[in-house]
C-alpha cells in the first residue's frame, strides 16, 4: 500500500522576465539560447509560416523554444550530458587529488627508506644483523608500491585531460548557442560520447581499493528518533536520486520515499510505502529497486519490490542469531546487517556454531541464497557497527564517544588485520553505518541525525611481474 504525503509551500515571487522579441520576415529562424546553459526558455507566443518556420516568437527564461526545431533539442541534451560529466569529473578530480596527496606522502617516506636501506647495506658490518634484516624486509614489502605511485600520477594527468576536454566541448556548445549549424552535430555527439565512455572507464578503475581514511561528517538532516536508517539505491538508473528513510529499529513497517536528496533535506514531501512485515534492526538496504530487510523476531530475509509493492523473495538465513541474540554493541535487534558494495549483496551476522563471532555471507540478490560464507574470529557483540567496501568488512570499535575503524576482514584473501582509521562520531551514538559504492560514501544514522562521510580508498594496481 502506498500513501502520498505533501506539504504545500509558498512559491517565491517570480522575477521580472526580460522578454526578447524576435521578428523574422520569411527568413530561416536563427536560434537564440540563454547565456547560462542551466537556464531554459519558455515560448509565450509564436506564429509559423506555411513551411513551418518561426515568423515571430516571444520567449522568456522558462522552458524551450520552437518545438519543431529538433537541433535545439539535441543541443540541449548535449549540454545536459556535458554538465553531468563536468560534475562527475569534479568529483573524480577531488578524489584523485586527495588520494594522490596520500601516496605522494608515502612516496617521500618510501624514498627515504630506500636511501636508508642503501646506507645500511653499504655499512652492514657496523650494524646489528637483526636491524639490517628488519629494514630489508620492510623495503621488500614496500618496493612493489613504487609502480603504484607512478599509476597515481598518470591518473591525475588523465583527470586533468578530461577537464580540458570538457572545457573545450563547453566552449563549442556555447558558440552553437549563438549560431546553429556551424558545427557538425554528429561529430560533436561522437566527441561527447567518447569522453563519457572514457570517463566511465576511469571511474571504474578508481572504484575499488583499500580504506585509508574517512572524512569529517556532513550532517544532511536532523529528524526521527535516536535509531534508524536511510539510504539511496546504488543501482538506481541515471537521474533516479530517491532517498529512502526508515525510522526506528522494530515494530515499524513504513518506509518513506523522497524524490531527491534536495527534497529530503528541504521538505516534508514524501511517499509512504507499507511493508508486509515490520523490520528488525537498522540493517536494511535498497538495491536495484527493492528493499532487503530482516523480518522482526526471525532470521528471515525479505526482498520487497517497490515497483510491484509485493514480496518478490524471502528466505531463512540458517543458523543466524536473531531477536537480540548477537546484536551490535548498541543492541536494537541488530543481529542481521544487510549491506552492499561493489561486489553485490552481503549479510553480516553471528551464529552459535561460530561462537557468536561474525559470519560474512555473499547473497544472490535474486534468490537470497548464500553464494559463499566466511567465518571470522571477531565477536559480533563487541562491534559498534560494520560496513563492506570492495569485499572487505570494516568494523568499528564502538558506537558512542570516541570511535575508530579498527578491524578489517578481506573475503578476497580470507585474512584479517587490525587497523587504525579515525572516525568522527559527531553526535555520540551510531546506530546505522553503510557504504554506498555509487556515491563512494558512508551513510550513517547518528543519534537522530542523518550524516554522510566521504571515504579515501588506496587503489593497489598490481601489474604482471610484481
Amino acid at each position: 500500500m502506498v500513501h502520498t504525503h505533501r506539504r504545500q509551500e509558498m512559491q517565491p515571487a517570480s522575477k521580472l522576465l526580460t522578454l526578447i522579441l524576435l521578428i523574422f520576415m520569411g527568413t530561416e529562424l536563427t536560434q537564440v539560447l540563454p547565456a547560462n546553459p542551466e537556464e531554459s526558455w519558455q515560448v509565450y507566443s509564436s506564429a509559423q509560416d506555411s513551411e513551418g518556420r518561426c515568423v515571430c516568437t516571444v520567449v522568456a527564461p522558462q522552458q524551450s523554444m520552437c518545438s519543431r526545431d529538433a537541433r535545439t533539442k539535441q543541443l540541449r541534451q548535449l549540454l545536459e550530458k556535458v554538465q553531468n560529466m563536468t560534475q562527475s569529473i569534479q568529483v573524480l578530480d577531488q578524489r584523485t587529488q586527495r588520494d594522490l596527496q596520500y601516496v605522494e606522502k608515502m612516496e617521500v617516506q618510501l624514498r627515504g627508506l630506500e636511501t636508508k636501506f642503501r646506507q645500511v647495506e653499504e655499512n652492514h658490518k657496523q650494524n646489528i644483523a637483526k636491524q639490517y634484516k628488519a629494514i630489508k624486509a620492510k623495503m621488500e614489502e614496500l618496493r612493489p608500491l613504487i609502480p603504484v605511485l607512478e599509476e597515481y600520477k598518470a591518473d591525475a594527468k588523465l583527470v586533468l585531460q578530461f577537464k580540458e576536454e570538457v572545457q573545450n566541448l563547453t566552449s563549442v556548445l556555447s558558440e552553437l548557442q549563438e549560431e546553429m549549424g556551424a558545427y557538425d552535430y554528429e561529430e560533436l555527439h561522437n566527441r561527447v560520447s567518447n569522453l563519457e565512455e572514457r570517463l566511465r572507464a576511469c571511474m571504474q578503475k578508481l572504484a575499488c581499493g583499500k580504506l585509508t581514511g574517512i572524512s569529517d561528517p556532513i550532517t544532511i538532516k536532523t529528524s526521527g528518533s535516536r535509531f534508524g536508517s536511510w539510504m539511496t539505491d546504488p543501482l538506481a538508473p541515471e537521474g533516479d536520486t530517491r532517498v529512502w528513510y526508515m525510522d526506528g529499529y522494530h515494530n515499524n513497517r513504513f518506509v518513506r520515499e523522497y524524490k531527491s536528496m534536495h527534497d529530503f533535506m528541504n521538505s516534508d514531501n514524501f511517499t509512504s510505502h507499507r511493508l508486509p512485515h515490520p523490520w528488525s534492526g537498522t540493517g536494511q538496504v535498497v538495491y536495484n529497486g527493492s528493499i532487503y530487510f530482516n523480518k522482526f523476531q526471525s532470521h528471515v530475509i525479505i526482498k520487497f519490490d517497490f515497483r510491484t509493492s509485493s514480496i518478490s523473495k524471502s528466505r531463512q538465513l540458517d543458523d543466524a542469531g536473531f531477536n537480540n541474540a548477537y546484536h551490535y554493541a548498541w543492541g536494537g535487534h541488530s543481529d542481521i546487517d544487510l549491506m552492499v558494495d561493489e561486489g553485490g549483496l552481503w549479510a553480516v551476522y553471528a551464529t552459535n556454531k561460530n561462537a557468536g563471532n561474525i559470519v560474512i555471507s555473499k547473497l544472490n540478490p535474486n534468490t537470497l541464497q548464500i553464494v559463499k560464507s566466511w567465518t571470522t574470529g571477531h565477536p559480533k557483540r563487541s562491534a559498534g557497527e560494520s560496513f563492506m567496501i570492495c569485499g572487505t568488512l570494516y568494523v568499528t570499535n564502538g558506537y558512542s564517544g570516541g570511535t575508530k575503524v579498527y578491524y578489517a576482514y578481506s573475503t578476497n584473501s580470507s585474512t584479517y588485520e587490525y587497523i587504525d582509521i579515525a572516525f568522527q562520531n559527531k553526535y555520540s551514538h551510531i546506530s546505522m553505518l553503510d557504504y554506498n559504492p555509487r556515491d563512494r560514501a558512508l551513510y550513517a544514522w547518528n543519534n537522530g541525525h542523518q550524516v554522510l562521510y566521504n571515504v579515501t580508498l588506496f587503489h593497489v594496481i598490481r601489474s604482471e611481474g610484481l
